[in-house]
């Protein structure tokens, strides 16, 4: 339980696993076993793009657990993975597709849900909807939540939709859903973040920051959710990304190369096993992943009942009131991060441990230096016009 995701030590151990307790000591066991050397591999043949299992990434132990806290909490806000390339990052969100978990979905074509009945009342859904929910009968069905990857050359009409070109044979005219739309509930990944189209990325942190978005192609329009959890990648080379984007992503993770000789090695071999045969890696962890997927799922149902108190939440405050960080949003990333990592240790109160540990990929990247010399200035203005305003109220010119 006390095991912490950056420890190394079990990186040769035996592939029997001692009995896991918790989400985070699955992670550390699960990654720490070495790929067998004079094992022959044999080449699969496949052509199928299999993704690279979650639990043979090595080292990066905060990056992986930002990624996991992000499906067990969205309200985190998502996470911008920094770093050059050739660090895993995108290997790393791709590899999550097998512990997404499973979500309530509407099952009407237009997207009804209760929630919509209890806010807007019956007229609120469609007729088949309200329909089904006088009788008693539900609205959502069960479904695993999905990775939805925006290429770097998408239209905003690949984006937010457009006319669906079917709809000419019947002469109808109608809207075509776009990426945003169908990535409601799912994860929303987008490689170069910082090299997206202006437009486009203004239209996505709008719907992220609204909850929903309206798109209008001619005479008519049509309204789409939008809750999904937004994680973005990044090369600091290639450019910066403009602060109004920065703000929106909750956790921040650096992601630099591995140091450890032994580490690195191990990265060759398990690459090395899964470009010969994908199908034989991600077997060996398919025990385990199936096990992180069943404690994510627990994690998530557990998250509503775990609290943080006012005295743990007053030293996450100060700590963000000596950095000099001005957005609310770190105190709602750093509170609901924390809240996420307490449930996966299957913990239902926040302890100050589970700030300390949250606080460097919460906060960093979060101080202005514009804005601190921007109000710099200004205090100096502020001071001289007070100092003109004293005589006047004295009743001197």
């Amino acid at each position: 339980m006390n095991e912490k995701l950056n420890d190394t030590d079990g990186m040769n151990q035996n592939p029997e696993y001692p009995e896991v307790k918790s989400l985070r000591q699955l992670i550390d066991i699960a990654t720490g076993v070495t790929t067998l050397k004079d094992t022959p591999q044999e080449d699969s043949g496949l052509a199928e793009k299999l993704p690279y299992p979650f639990l043979a990434l090595v080292g990066q132990p905060d990056l992986k657990l930002a990624l996991l806290l992000s499906l067990i909490n969205p309200s985190i806000g998502g996470v911008l993975l920094v770093g050059p390339r050739g660090t895993g990052k995108t290997t790393a969100v791709r590899s999550l597709i097998d512990l997404l978990p499973i979500i309530e979905r509407s099952a009407c074509y237009y997207g009804c849900t209760p929630e919509d009945i209890q806010s807007g009342g019956m007229d609120a859904v469609c007729p088949d909807c309200a329909k089904k929910y006088a009788e008693g009968l539900p609205l959502t069905k069960k479904d695993k939540a999905r990775l939805v990857e925006l290429p770097l050359n998408s239209t905003i009409d690949d984006v937010l939709g457009g006319v669906d070109d079917r709809a000419k044979f019947s002469q109808e005219f109608r809207i075509k859903r776009g990426l945003l739309a169908q990535a409601d509930q799912n994860i929303l990944y987008i490689d170069e973040v910082n090299l997206l189209n202006r437009e486009i990325i203004d239209s996505i942190l709008d719907a992220s920051a609204q909850g929903n978005f309206t798109v209008r192609r001619g005479p008519v329009s049509a309204t789409y959710r939008s809750r999904f959890t937004l994680i973005g990648s990044m090369n600091p080379e290639e450019g910066i990304l403009r602060p109004q984007i920065m703000d929106r992503f909750g956790l921040r993770i650096l992601v630099r190369g591995l140091s450890n000789p032994s580490d690195r090695l191990e990265v060759y071999r398990r690459v090395s096993s899964y470009q010969k045969n994908p199908n034989s890696l991600i077997t060996r962890y398919s025990k385990d992943t199936t096990m992180a997927g069943r404690e994510i799922q627990a994690a998530r149902d557990m998250l509503p009942s775990v609290v943080i108190s006012d005295k743990v939440a007053q030293v996450g405050i100060r700590l963000i009131q000596k950095l000099g960080i001005d957005s609310l949003r770190a105190e709602v990333t750093l509170f609901e991060a924390s809240r996420a990592y307490a449930a996966a240790d299957s913990r239902k109160e926040v302890k100050k441990e589970d700030l300390c540990r949250i606080a460097p990929m919460a906060l960093r990247l979060r101080k202005s230096d514009f804005i601190t010399g921007y109000f710099q200035n200004q205090k100096i203005e502020e001071e001289l016009i007070s100092r003109k305003i004293i005589p006047l109220k004295a009743g001197k010119s």
